[in-house]
């Protein structure tokens, strides 16, 4: 699968996941990417990871969403990290 997915498709998807969990719940990034890739019919869900951190950099920055690891805010994607509504949205 090809990683240069329209960020809408990730934002769109990511906002979904979200809003389809608790309140205070978070996302995993790989289940974007899953989700992403089975849309298109593929299976190579790896192969769209780096679309969905550019896409997660762009929301962050935004203020659309929030990371966390292991329950611990993080200003910025670094290493693992979970994906979580915005205390704005």
């Amino acid at each position: 699968m090809s990683e240069d997915r329209p960020e809408g498709d990730i934002r769109t998807t990511a906002l979904a996941l979200l809003a389809g969990r608790a309140a205070r719940a978070t996302i995993c990034p790989s289940e974007v990417a899953r989700a992403i890739a089975a849309s298109g019919g593929e299976s190579d869900w790896r192969g769209v990871m780096p679309a969905v951190h550019a896409a997660v950099d762009q929301m962050v920055a935004e203020g659309v969403i929030r990371l966390s690891w292991k329950g611990v805010a993080m200003h910025a994607r670094e290493g693992p990290y979970r994906i979580a509504r915005s205390d704005r949205t």
